[in-house]
């Protein structure tokens, strides 16, 4: 079964404390988990308060399906972003084959 990863880099410019990126960084994992079956993790050790890369990850038996979901959770990381005051800055999709 083929396995897509999704890595997302953010870009919180008005986040002046840990507390502040925290909450955009929940905010988005939270929405994204609740609009598509996925796994989502924070990937970084959270030492930059203006930053943070989250790892999506999905599976199904479709290679095309993967692809379009792929495609629709990028769209929505930014949508969300932008109601959150953020900014992607990069994402990186992968799948990887079975």
């Amino acid at each position: 079964m083929p396995l897509a990863r999704l890595i997302i880099e953010i870009e919180i410019p008005h986040a002046h404390s840990l507390k502040d990126r925290r909450q955009v960084v929940r905010s988005m994992k939270e929405k994204l988990r609740h609009g598509f079956n996925l796994a989502i993790a924070e990937l970084d050790d959270a030492m930059v308060w203006n930053r943070a890369t989250l790892g999506i990850a999905t599976i199904s038996s479709s290679t095309s399906y993967l692809t379009g979901q792929l495609q629709q959770i990028d769209q929505a990381a930014h949508r969300i972003a932008a109601t959150l005051s953020a900014e992607i800055t990069d994402s990186y999709a992968e799948i990887l084959p079975e």
